[in-house]
């Protein structure tokens, strides 16, 4: 279960800041998807990528600024990094148990002390290890569950120390913040040529367009 708890703190905020703050009553006001998706990103913008880290003593914006750029891990790095673990001692008839299910490994195996590797919501699929290094697929015998008992959505929690909500409708003042500070009001200034690059503004020479005429044929009639 190696890669559990790189994510579940980050859930944890998540859950008691911004879902706490979605009673029944504020949910029903969201209209759709794509709005609740613009509240989270306020949230996390507005709040969490800049208020300081408990254990990092930074903000989560500022260190990922800090330390860039990162470059992106392969897919099946990725894969390995959120897999679990279990070890599990093989038979003499090279069949191994996991939650009721049974797997077939390598004869060689036979009575000794494996690690099984696996994604948690798919049993079919276990690697096998022995010191650290690869020893096969253990292939599947007698499968009773796909997925590991504990691979299912965080428990909320309802207990007297279960996060409340605020009482004020926080989540859409931090959406109004938000809006606020991602707006960029028009340079209309920038829209006129500077003086002495192209002569009149273009809304004068537009003027003098619909007139007909200009300065010097007004002369010329005199």
């Amino acid at each position: 279960m190696r890669g559990k708890g790189k994510i579940e703190r980050f859930f944890r905020t998540v859950r008691d800041q911004f879902l706490v703050e979605l009673t029944e009553e504020r949910a029903a006001r969201i209209q759709d998807l794509s709005e609740l998706n613009k509240l989270f990103t306020a949230w996390t913008e507005t709040v969490y990528h800049v208020r300081e880290h408990s254990e990092t003593g930074q903000p989560p914006l500022a260190r990922w600024e800090a330390g860039g750029p990162f470059p992106l891990p392969a897919g099946a790095d990725l894969a390995e990094a959120f897999r679990w673990s279990e070890w599990r001692t093989v038979s003499k008839t090279a069949l191994v148990s996991l939650h009721g299910n049974q797997y077939q490994v390598d004869p060689v195996l036979a009575r000794r002390r494996v690690e099984l590797v696996f994604d948690p919501f798919d049993l079919t699929v276990l690697f096998v290890r022995r010191n650290g290094k690869d020893a096969g697929t253990a292939t599947p015998h007698h499968i009773t569950r796909h997925s590991h008992p504990r691979a299912r959505p965080e428990d909320p929690g309802s207990g007297d120390d279960a996060p409340r909500a605020t009482g004020v409708d926080y989540i859409a003042l931090i959406g109004e913040q938000h809006d606020r500070q991602t707006a960029r009001p028009v340079n209309y200034r920038a829209l006129m040529p500077a003086a002495g690059h192209g002569g009149a503004p273009a809304c004068e020479q537009e003027q003098q367009g619909r007139d007909g005429h200009g300065a010097g044929e007004e002369d010329g009639r005199g």
